[in-house]
């Protein structure tokens, strides 16, 4: 089965709503759930907060979060965070 992809834009709300699309999609994801932040240029607490909420989810319904397109940027934000070994990165 296919993964299931979401595509982030890059407002901070929209970001977030993203992040909650994948969520719901958790349930019928198949073991994956492609993000693609390509388009994501910085990202805010509330969408650091959904993540964070998205792999605790993800982790507990043995659900693969992949990340596609994440700049150097945003992973320097993701790893402090200790957020950034909960995902697996593609470009």
């Amino acid at each position: 089965m296919p993964a299931n992809t979401v595509r982030l834009e890059n407002e901070g709300e929209r970001v977030v709503r993203a992040l909650e699309e994948a969520l719901g999609k958790l349930d019928s994801a198949g073991g994956e759930v492609v993000l693609d932040f390509s388009s994501v240029r910085r990202i805010d607490p509330g969408a650091l907060w959904a993540m964070e909420e998205l792999a605790g989810i993800a982790r507990d319904k043995a659900v693969k979060v992949v990340l596609r397109g994440v700049s150097i940027d945003i992973y320097r934000v993701l790893k402090p965070m200790n957020l950034a070994p909960r995902f697996s990165y593609v470009t």
